[in-house]
């Protein structure tokens, strides 16, 4: 599956399965712009990348802001070792879990702005490159709780089927020019999001999937890339669970 001459724009890049997606892709052959709003972490992630040979370049982004979105879209293409945009990979991502009854207005909006809007915002300011040059990949990264709901988290479950949906639109809408829209539904996954978790609430979760473990970043870095790939021409429009079994059908 190499992506040797593609270009890759990773959000919510510098830790978790953001960051994971970048380094997999850059060792795949892309070279890729990492973003986010952690200046530090994405140099720290840029120079990983760089020391095994890859290529990659940092840009600091809140993809809530409108007007930084379309500014860092238009500088990666500007830039001579980018050019343009092939491969977009949607994981920038937030949580404020509390009961609906409960939630305040404030952190509602902010998941469905930080899941779901940026989105929007990314795809919208990418795909005139991509139909420029009648090839591209968008990957959106959902979750399993978008298909299967999760109490206290109906922001979060609200944004990730929100992602669905978008997903599926965008495959019909550009389909024709050779660009694919996809999505990954991560399961239960071992990052900085989830190890704030109860020991409980984990012991309780593995017993809901069949293959008994939890995920890992690189389980979701592997599904990304194939999607991002030649191997994934002909797939479009669909939800790819990479999730142990904790949700079939």
């Amino acid at each position: 599956m190499s992506l040797s001459g593609r270009v890759a724009l990773v959000t919510g890049a510098s830790q978790g399965i953001g960051r994971t997606c970048a380094l997999r892709l850059a060792k795949d052959g892309a070279t890729v712009a990492v973003a986010a709003r952690n200046q530090e972490k994405l140099n720290e992630l840029v120079a990983e990348i760089t020391a095994v040979g890859g290529t990659a370049a940092a840009f600091a982004l809140d993809v809530c802001d409108e007007d930084q979105v379309k500014a860092t879209v238009k500088a990666i293409i500007s830039t001579p070792q980018f050019g343009k945009i092939d491969i977009l990979v949607n994981n920038a991502g937030i949580t404020r879990d509390q009961l609906v009854m409960r939630m305040k207005r404030a952190d509602w909006d902010a998941v469905l702005q930080t899941n779901l809007t940026s989105a929007y915002l990314c795809i919208q300011s990418v795909i005139p490159s991509m139909l420029k040059q009648r090839w591209g990949r968008i990957v959106n990264i959902t979750s399993v709780f978008g298909q299967m709901g999760q109490a206290g988290q109906a922001n979060y479950s609200a944004s990730k089927a929100g992602l669905i949906g978008l997903t599926m639109a965008i495959a019909r809408e550009v389909g024709s020019r050779n660009i694919t829209c996809n999505a990954v539904a991560p399961g239960f996954i071992e990052t900085a999001m989830t190890a704030v978790l109860s020991d409980d609430f984990k012991q309780t979760a593995v017993k809901q999937i069949p293959l008994g473990r939890v995920g890992s970043p690189d389980d979701v870095a592997s599904a990304v890339a194939f999607l991002a790939s030649d191997d994934a021409s002909y797939i479009t429009g669909h939800v790819l669970s990479v999730n142990g079994g904790m949700l079939m059908g």
